[in-house]
Formats: C-alpha cells, sequence, structure tokens
C-alpha cells in the first residue's frame, strides 16, 4: 500500500506517483541501474519520493545529494560512489555542472526535474534556472519514453547515505543486508491513515526514512516548499498532521511566534513530533510540551547506527535533558579511554549497535568501519552518561571538547544557554588557540531575522546559567553558517581560521 503526496498544497495520488514511479524505474533499468547506484540531488519535491521509489523498483541503490554542496563535493561523492546516474532539479543541476570533472560529466546520465514554482519562490531563485535546458534529459520526457515496469526488482537495500566529514572526505554509510527494521522507536509510528509533514531536507537520513516510511505505510506526505514557522501550523490544521520530524532549530523558531498567533490555530491532530538532529535544549523541550501536549519524542542515534534510544514526553519531564534508555533492539556502552564502562553518571564514548539493522562498512574506506567500533559496537565520536536508571544523557562529541585550564567544556551546554535567548536564531561554541589556558571558548552566533544582538549584553545573559568560565571569550556574529548533509553547523570548517598555523588537527 502507498499514499498521497501533498506538496506546496497540490496533491499527487498514489496512483499517480506509482505510475510515474514505474516508468522512471522503466527507464532506470534500460540505463543499467539494477545493482547501482542513482544520485537523487533535489530540494523536498513530490518528485523525491517518486524518485525514489523509481530507484527501489529498480533494483538499486538511492544516494541522495545534500544540494547545499559545492560542486566539488558532489563531484567527490559521485565517484567515490561510482553513481552514473543523477536525478537532479534544474537550478541545481545549472549550478554545478560546469564544475564537474569532464571525465565525470561524459559519463554521467543525467535526469533533470523542473523546479517547482513554490520552490523558486521559497528560495528567490532565478526563474530562468528553473527548467531543463534543450540539451538535457527532462523528467517528463523521460518518463515519457518509458512504458511501466512490468517486474520490478523492487530492492528493499537501504539508501547510501554519506556522513557529515567531521574529519576528512564524507564517508558512506553502506548496509550489508535488507532493510527490515523493528517497529521499535520512530518505526512504530508508521501506519495506514498517518499524515506526516516534513520541512527537513529529504537527503537526511531520518526525513529520508520518514518520507518513505510514511509513503509505505499508506499514510499521506505533505510536503512545503521550506520550512517557515507559522506556514507549519497553518498545514497541520489543514490537513491534520498527526507525524512530524524536527530538529530543534525549528522548534526554536515555532516557540518564538507571538503567543496569539499559536493561539490561534487547532493542533489537536498531532500525535507525534520526533525531535532528533541536534542535542535539544530541556527548556525548550518542556515548553514544546506544555504548549503541544504530551506529543513530543526525541532519540538518539546516527545514520551508522540508526535510532538507538527513544525517549517520551514524561522521560524529558521526568529526567530533562535526557535522550532516553535503549530501545528493545538496542545495545548501548559509555566506554572509558581504555574500553572499560563508565560508572552511572561518569562520562565516556558512546557506543551503540542495533540488532535488527544489518551491519555497515564505510563505502571504500573499511579500516574505518573497525575503527569506529569495539566489538560488535560501533561510536561516531559522542560523549555522554547512562545514569542508575539507564537513561542516556549527551555531553558533546569528542572531538568538541574543549580544555581549558584543565577544566572539560561542553560546547553543547553553552549553546543549550545561548539559545535561550529571544533573538538568537542558532549558534556554534568552540575551542580557539588561548596561551595561558590552552583553549578559550568561542561562540558564533546567528541573530533571528531582523534583530541585533549586543556581545556584552549576550555575555551578560549568560551569567548565572552557566558557570563563569564557560562563558564565551569570544563571540562573533554572522547570518549563515557552513553545514553539512544533515544540516548540522561545520565546526571543523569554522574553526580551521583560528587554528591555521597551529599545527593542530581540526
Amino acid at each position: 500500500m502507498t499514499g498521497d503526496v501533498i506538496f506546496a498544497g497540490t496533491r499527487y495520488t498514489a496512483p499517480e506517483i506509482a505510475q510515474a514511479a514505474s516508468q522512471a524505474a522503466a527507464g532506470l533499468v534500460a540505463l543499467g541501474a539494477t545493482g547501482a547506484r542513482v544520485a537523487l540531488l533535489m530540494r523536498n519535491d513530490a518528485v523525491f519520493l517518486t524518485a525514489s521509489e523509481a530507484v527501489r523498483q529498480a533494483g538499486a541503490v538511492a544516494l541522495p545529494i545534500n544540494w547545499h554542496f559545492t560542486a566539488g563535493e558532489i563531484a567527490y561523492l559521485l565517484t567515490d560512489s561510482a553513481a552514473s546516474i543523477i536525478i537532479a532539479h534544474a537550478d541545481l543541476w545549472a549550478a554545478v555542472r560546469d564544475g564537474f570533472p569532464e571525465d565525470l560529466r561524459a559519463k554521467l546520465h543525467v535526469i533533470v526535474v523542473p523546479t517547482p514554482a513554490e520552490i523558486v519562490a521559497a528560495y528567490r531563485l532565478d526563474p530562468a534556472d528553473s527548467n531543463p535546458g534543450r540539451e538535457d534529459l527532462a523528467w517528463a520526457a523521460f518518463l515519457d519514453a518509458h512504458p511501466p515496469l512490468v517486474e520490478p526488482v523492487a530492492s528493499e537495500t537501504y539508501p547510501l547515505i554519506y556522513t557529515s566529514g567531521t574529519t576528512g572526505k564524507p564517508k558512506g554509510v553502506l548496509r550489508l543486508g535488507a532493510a527490515r527494521p523493528a517497529a521499535v522507536a520512530y518505526d512504530a509510528f508508521f501506519e495506514p491513515g498517518m499524515r506526516t509533514m516534513l520541512a527537513t531536507p529529504l537527503y537526511h537520513s531520518a526525513s529520508n526514512r520518514f518520507c518513505t516510511g510514511t509513503f509505505r505505510a499508506g499514510g499521506t506526505l505533505v510536503l512545503p516548499a521550506r520550512f517557515d514557522a507559522e506556514q507549519t501550523l497553518v498545514l497541520i490544521e489543514a490537513y491534520g498532521v498527526t507525524t512530524s520530524f524536527m530538529v530543534p532549530a525549528m522548534l526554536q523558531r515555532l516557540i518564538r511566534l507571538p503567543t496569539d498567533m499559536r493561539e490561534h490555530f487547532d493542533l489537536s491532530s498531532l500525535r507525534h513530533v520526533v525531535v532528533a538532529g541536534a542535542p535539544c535544549p530541556p527548556a525548550l523541550k518542556a515548553e514544546m510540551i506544555d504548549w503541544w501536549g504530551p506529543i513530543i519524542y526525541e532519540y538518539y542515534g546516527s545514520t551508522e547506527t540508526s535510532a538507538l534510544t527513544f525517549a517520551s514526553s514524561a522521560d524529558a519531564l521526568a529526567k530533562p535533558g535526557t535522550v532516553g534508555r535503549a530501545v528493545e533492539t538496542a545495545r548501548i556502552a559509555v566506554l572509558d579511554e581504555q574500553g572499560a564502562p563508565c560508572p552511572p553518571g561518569v562520562a565516556g564514548e558512546i557506543f551503540g549497535r542495533r540488532i535488527d539493522i544489518p551491519d555497515f562498512t564505510y563505502l571504500n574506506v573499511p579500516c574505518a568501519r573497525q575503527q569506529a567500533g569495539r566489538g560488535e559496537l560501533v561510536s561516531v565520536g559522542d560523549v555522554g552518561y547512562l545514569d542508575e536508571d539507564g537513561y542516556l544523557f549527551l555531553s558533546d562529541r569528542k572531538g568538541d571538547l574543549i580544555i581549558s585550564n584543565g577544566t572539560n567544556i561542553y560546547p553543547a551546554q553553552v549553546e543549550a544557554a545561548l539559545l535561550a535567548h529571544i533573538h538568537v536564531a542558532d549558534c556554534a561554541v568552540f575551542g580557539i588557540p588561548d596561551d595561558a589556558a590552552g583553549e578559550a571558548v568561542a561562540a558564533i552566533v546567528q541573530p533571528v531575522e531582523g534583530h541585533s544582538i549586543d556581545r556584552a549584553e549576550l555575555a551578560d545573559f549568560l551569567r548565572g546559567k552557566i558557570a563563569p568560565f564557560m562563558i564565551p571569550r569570544l563571540i562573533e556574529l554572522r547570518q549563515d553558517f557552513p553545514r553539512d548533509s544533515a544540516g548540522k553547523i561545520r565546526k571543523r570548517d569554522l574553526k580551521a581560521q583560528y587554528w591555521k598555523g597551529i599545527g593542530r588537527q581540526i
């Protein structure tokens, strides 16, 4: 069973999507896609879902690409993955095609999808770049050239998701088995009749799972052209949205809407709003629960591990800051530098594994998989601790830890305090060189659009909320950040300018 898709107010029925997906699958098979990888370079659009289904039916593996990447970064992913087919929105293809090496362009089959007018307007794009060029293979023509596939191969493989590349180049997480996860964590929410709204990018592993999971369960998928806080409330009421996946920054924007606007909409249809992608400040989660009710959930996991823990609203209120306990099919261990288990309340590196999720390797770098593991368990470098009841609390990423005057400072704690300021839209905290202390705390802050922030006032705001030694010595204001494939801020890029020439590996 499959469901409908509502993109920017237009409904695409399940039969329409099935027809287009089957025709596209036939075309992909003709291009030799079976057993190969097909890249998807698109913003959130109904065609993203159609193309994903086509890739599955063709027996291929989908490679969703972060459309924020440069031509060089995308060329690296295509080369590393050996993808020879790419389906791309017209404006995104126009922006990168001339930056590809000639040998790569020569072997690529490119299928160009018109960029919807709603996306053009939402991102203020040049309408001239929204349609395929004369020499491009247009999506509509590609479909028309192929009758529906008579016998779909229907691969159940996982998509090939590339990690954010906090150290070195991004690495492709290649699953070594079929996709049949147990109905635990957010997978338990996929059911017929659900109505899922997604404004997070579909190239992200969790968003992608919510997208395909909802569709294949027979639910309705609601895709806005771009996230907007007020429009989110409009869509929830208009379509009776039951389920959504969001990142904490979205909750920040929602909670800052005027009270009269927040109270104007009927949000009673909501059943499950899952939050992940970055640590969610406990105070923010509590505010959202007070507004939306006990329907806020959080999990901890990664592309490599999937969701290892799950936390309900009751967990969040009883144990502020927790990301929950291990799901039924997961094993979690917090280990010290010697590999010994840390006692309750003592932070260490987090390792985990889901027994219902096939193991993986990093494409073309199997040694990196070995380095990330201890036995069957794997770590992505996060630090945290388990309490006496088995609830997991995150501290930060191992590589982000700041050591100042011998004291450990976790940037996530400082970031949570900064985000409590009404005019802070986003921020990144990291260590910078300091001759006396070794490292000092720096914060790059993005003000809410239309507002200015005084650095001294912001430092005063932090006093009493965090320890004095955590207050950033340097505060810079920026309007935008470099972001990775999950939408997270690429601290590595921000830190590089401060550590250049110092000799530290960033």
